[in-house]
């Protein structure tokens, strides 16, 4: 199926299972679900995605990655997630 140009952008969480920083960014990213509901929030263990980790040149876990329905622009990564906040600047940037 073909996404609609217009969409709003898919935003994976991009983690492994051993990793103590990811697992603290996935209880901030439960809450950014709740705060901004319209949001597709996916998640993906980067062990099993080899190509998309050298593709969008992803350097550390945890990360989200925003993919545009569109080529332009490129797709945006967020490492830093110091907080709740942060998360929902990100998402609500890549949206509008």
């Amino acid at each position: 199926m073909k996404r609609d140009a217009n969409a709003d952008p898919v935003i994976v969480f991009l983690h492994t299972p051993l990793c103590g920083t990811c697992a603290a960014a996935r209880k901030m990213i439960n809450i950014v679900e709740h705060v901004v509901p319209d949001v597709q929030l996916l998640e993906a263990d980067v062990n099993f995605l080899p190509d998309i980790v050298e593709r969008y040149q992803i350097r550390s876990v945890p990360a989200l990655l925003a993919i545009q329905s569109s080529p332009l622009p490129a797709p945006e990564v967020l490492y830093r997630m110091g907080s709740v906040q942060d998360i929902v600047s990100f998402v609500r940037s890549v949206k509008s």
